[in-house]
């Protein structure tokens, strides 16, 4: 049987008139008088009791009634999820991020956004090593990333800048520069160990300015963990200007960098590509967005 069946018996069932109900079908009563018996032959057993001057349905016409308007309800159910995750109205997206995004607030503000707007889709976040995200895009286990620039990316990702910050230099409260001047030269920091932050770029770019080769005693990863170790007198870091604002740790004192600003932003990564329509619904409101200057 086919789900056409279904319904031409389920609206004799409910009409038990073959006129009316083949003029609500758009067939003629003969053609549904040939469908219910297809059915009939199907199941083996009559469904319809048929007089002259009535239609009524059997014991098993009643049991099969019920049944079969399950099956069309299942399938009006179906069809509907079918349109909405068409349309993107519904779905999963996985998004990785770093630290950085999250305190920068652009992470929260995107989510929030699009959830408030779909809020059938399904939204997974999870923290991530920023060097290893490109890859996870590409290769579709990770749907959009939230990552510091500058970073290399394939060709196939796109990225758009949400916003924009500049390096600072944080520095353990009793280090010699954080009781001076709010501007700390380049040149001053090349007998410092650098405890080096996942997006490197700032650092690198203090010791080029300084003309020093970096001395890296560490690496830990995220910037709490940067400045946890900041904190405990390691060394020194090049970090975000906005974790001033944001993140407050013992011991720990920021300083300005002397010279033009070390520019850094907060970026969403995505496959140029894109065929998920929740993904590209989700990809649309970010394109839309401003990005921010801190």
């Amino acid at each position: 049987m086919e789900l056409r069946h279904f319904r031409y018996f389920v609206t004799l069932a409910e009409h038990l008139h073959f006129a009316r109900a083949a003029e609500l079908l758009n067939i003629s009563p003969p053609t549904l008088t040939v469908q219910i018996q297809e059915i009939e032959r199907a199941l083996s057993v009559q469904l319809f009791k048929r007089t002259k001057r009535s239609v009524s349905l059997t014991s098993a016409g009643k049991l099969f009634l019920e049944e079969a308007r399950l099956v069309l309800a299942q399938y009006a159910r179906a069809e509907s999820v079918g349109r909405r995750a068409g349309r993107g109205e519904i779905g999963r997206i996985e998004i990785g991020y770093v630290g950085s995004a999250a305190y920068a607030g652009v992470l929260q503000d995107q989510i929030d956004r699009f959830s408030t707007r779909w809020p059938r889709v399904d939204i997974l976040a999870r923290e991530l090593p920023m060097e290893g995200l490109p890859s996870l895009i590409e290769g579709g286990q990770i749907d959009i990333g939230f990552v510091r620039l500058p970073m290399a990316y394939p060709r196939s990702l796109q990225a758009h800048i949400l916003f924009r910050d500049h390096f600072c230099l944080a520095l353990e409260a009793r280090h010699p520069a954080a009781m001076g001047p709010e501007m700390v030269l380049s040149r001053s920091l090349a007998a410092e160990s650098f405890i080096v932050p996942e997006q490197e770029a700032g650092s690198h770019e203090v010791a080029r300015r300084g003309r020093f080769q970096m001395n890296v005693v560490s690496r830990p990863g995220s910037l709490l963990s940067v400045l946890t170790q900041v904190s405990l007198g390691a060394g020194v870091a090049v970090v975000p200007s906005l974790v001033r604002d944001i993140v407050r740790i013992p011991n720990v004192v920021f300083r300005r960098i002397a010279g033009k600003p070390i520019e850094s932003e907060v970026a969403a990564v995505f496959r140029a590509d894109e065929k998920a329509n929740a993904v590209r619904n989700f990809i649309a409101q970010i394109q839309e967005t401003v990005s921010q200057r801190h």
